[in-house]
Parts: C-alpha cells; structure tokens; sequence
C-alpha cells in the first residue's frame, strides 16, 4: 500500500575494494576517529528525523560489515549483500532488492560510504530544496581553484574557466522510479554518479550548495584530515 506522503531513503553503495588507499582492507573499513569510515555516514543517516531508512549495499562475501557495531541504528539499517562490480551496478542492485519497500514516488538519497563530514544541515538543505519537485538534486561546491586540461603526459594543454563548475558530492536525490530507470538505460560502467545517468534522461538535477567538510576520503592522508574535522585523531 502505498504511503501518504513520500519518504525518504538513503542508499550507502558499499561494495568497493578502495585501491587507492593502497590496502589491502576495503577503504570503507579503514579506521577513523577510533571507528570504521563507514560507520560515521550511517550513524549521520540514521539518526536524522527525516530518513526513514538506510540500505548499504555491501558485496556478497563482505564479513567486515557485521562486525561493526550498529546497535545506536535500530531498525533504520538495511544491509543489502548484493553489490557489483562498479558503484551505478551497487546502487541499481540495491533498488531492485528494495523493490517491494519502496513506494515508485519516494526519495532516494545516495551518499557516498568514504564521506564521513556529512551534516544533519546538510541533508536538511538538500531535502527542502529538491522535496517539492521531479528533477531532484545533488550536493555540490562550485570550483574555486584554477581548472588545468593535460595530455596523457602530464602537461598543461590549457586552463579551463572554472565559472558555471561545480563539483559533484552526495547525497545524490531522486525519486526512486527516476533514478531505476536512469540506471537500467545507462551504461553502469560509464556513469561516475547518479545524476549523470539522470542527466542522459534529459532531467537537470537541482545544484544545492554543500559544505567543504563533506569530501570525500580517497587517499590514506584524507584520514587524518577528516579525523581533524571531526574533531580527533587518527591514532586508532
């Protein structure tokens, strides 16, 4: 039966190996601030009022994630052990396995595993920004620092004007029937995020200003840094 009003749920792809961080633990269990990286965006999302539910797609053989401590989530969290080889396959996996729970018209907020900065304002801002359409949105900065293109040898080829640029951060949201058919007809091993398979529908997603705070973690020296914003070490 559908519901009232449309919810919102917040989708966690979880199922990378994280090759950049030069481990041989998938990123999304390195440790931060005392606890697993993955574990600070799910508390986030969790706790917020406004999200009723939290799907993480983790990978089949994935062992790490039931030995993390999740007891402050309740029932709000959702493992989904079926993601694939690319994040758009993760996602895409994880609507279909949630199918049955989730109503066509209701929010699908997809948020990154390795961005443990995100903020109770920040989910607020981009709710009430996108809530009241169809195109839905995303987080994003505008570019503040001078844009270089290179060859394949590393070399300048030229400066890029950096105005009307914006860098793309997550949450990502959409209705859950328009994002489902984004990513059947993309090609799930180009698309990058989720607006971008939106965008090839001819849907122009909302930009809604995000906070610096809330990168994402790629290289072992972003640990220490996200461990400063949140307030601690990274000593374990």
């Amino acid at each position: 039966m559908p519901h009232p009003q449309p919810r919102c749920i917040a989708l966690i792809p979880a199922a990378g190996s994280g090759s950049r961080m030069g481990s041989g633990l998938p990123k999304q269990y390195a440790m931060l601030a005392g606890r697993p990286l993955i574990t600070h965006a799910v508390a986030t999302l969790c706790a917020h009022p406004r999200i009723a539910e939290v799907l993480v797609v983790l990978a089949p053989g994935d062992r790490h994630f039931a030995a993390c401590d999740w007891s402050a989530c309740g029932d709000k969290l959702v493992p989904l052990y079926c993601g694939g080889e690319t994040r758009a396959a993760s996602v895409f996996n994880g609507l279909l396995a949630a199918n049955d729970a989730i109503d066509s018209n209701d929010w699908v907020l997809v948020h990154d595993a390795a961005r443990p900065g995100l903020a109770a304002a920040d989910i607020d801002r981009l709710i009430d920004a996108v809530q009241d359409g169809d195109s839905g949105g995303l987080l994003a900065l505008p570019a503040a620092d001078t844009l270089k293109r290179a060859n394949a040898a590393g070399e300048v080829l030229q400066t890029e004007a950096r105005e009307g640029l914006w860098h793309a951060q997550t949450p990502q949201m959409f209705r859950y029937r328009v994002l489902l058919e984004a990513l059947r007809r993309a090609d799930i091993h180009a698309v990058t995020d989720e607006a971008s398979a939106v965008e090839q529908t001819g849907v122009r997603p909302l930009l809604v200003r995000g906070s610096t705070a809330n990168f994402k973690v790629t290289y072992p020296e972003d640990l220490v840094l996200a461990a400063r914003l949140l307030g601690g070490d990274n000593n374990g």
